[in-house]
């Protein structure tokens, strides 16, 4: 299982631009084979800075999604106007533990 976890920190007047593009790829990103689950979560200490935690079956998946025009595209929006700071960290899970057995 890959994580890979894309932290931002957004221009504070391009936030909702960042939401929408998001919403916008959602179709494309769930329909990708090997993609899990995402989720995003907002900062409560550091004004703007997000975090998205997606997950993914494999390597191959996540190149995929990489290599997809809209989110190229979205990519390099958010580099120009979108964020002032990114980084995107890619993880391999070396074990799982769970209450659930």
């Amino acid at each position: 299982m890959i994580a890979v976890i894309f932290e931002a920190d957004a221009v504070p007047t391009q936030q909702a631009r960042y939401l929408q593009l998001a919403a916008e790829l959602r179709n494309e990103l769930v329909n990708i084979e090997g993609f899990i689950s995402i989720e995003r979560f907002k900062s409560l200490s550091t004004e703007g800075k997000i975090l998205s935690l997606s997950w993914w079956e494999s390597e191959d998946a996540v190149a995929v999604w990489k290599s997809n025009m809209k989110h190229r595209a979205a990519q390099r929006e958010g580099r120009e106007s979108i964020f002032s700071f990114y980084r995107i960290r890619v993880a391999r899970v070396l074990r799982d533990y769970s209450s659930e057995g």
